[in-house]
């Protein structure tokens, strides 16, 4: 049983790691080199996509804007640009469009590089066709800029005092309204048991009393 208790808790703190790794926003510090449109199929992966209004996939496919960049160590990173909306998660983004066109306006080349902080969230996995969410860009002085991830600071720390509030008042409740009731139950059980014993007593001096 401990082994199997020690599993699930490892396993609910991946899961709630790993959904607050993809769904909390980060900066990529890269420069763009291509932004386009293609046309998506949706499949298997489609729980990874956003809908055209930004709340569902319910269609099989659609246009989708990407934006391909190249970090300084020249890895290759290539975002989907969505729209939210509405939908999951609740970062109400509406101006894909606009961040298209700041996309394409950067366009640089290795010789003549601007630098650009791209916030995104999700994650880039190649065999499931998946790509982050490219949420905003600005432009850096350079590519070993750091970039301080304020959103997500920000998204903890309600989230922290949220779980905070919430384990407080329920240990508040218990404390005032679950611990005194089952102390109440057990010294119910504890007066039976007490009454029980009394009365067996009475039983066995009566049949002793009988049996002189």
């Amino acid at each position: 049983m401990r082994y199997l208790k020690w599993t699930a808790i490892i396993l609910f703190w991946a899961l709630v790691l790993g959904f607050l790794h993809y769904t909390l926003p980060r900066n990529d510090v890269a420069r763009i080199t291509d932004t386009y449109e293609r046309r998506i199929d949706f499949g298997a992966n489609r729980w990874f996509w956003t809908g055209a209004d930004g709340t569902d996939t319910a269609v099989n496919n659609r246009d989708v804007f990407f934006v391909q960049t190249r970090r300084a160590d020249g890895d290759v990173m290539v975002y989907r640009n969505e729209d939210t909306g509405w939908g999951w998660p609740p970062y109400f983004k509406f101006d894909s469009a606009n961040v298209q066109a700041i996309a394409s306006d950067l366009r640089s080349t290795a010789d003549d590089p601007t630098w650009v902080a791209v916030t995104h969230y999700g994650w880039r996995i190649e065999f499931l066709s998946v790509f982050p969410n490219a949420m905003s860009l600005r432009v850096v002085d350079g590519p070993d800029v750091r970039v301080i991830p304020w959103k997500a600071i920000v998204i903890l720390v309600i989230l922290l005092a949220v779980v905070w509030a919430i384990t407080v008042r329920v240990l508040r409740f218990r404390r005032n309204r679950i611990d005194p009731m089952l102390e109440d139950v057990g010294d119910s059980f504890e007066s039976a048991g007490d009454g029980l014993s009394r009365r067996r007593r009475r039983f066995t001096r009566w049949w002793r009393g009988g049996d002189g």
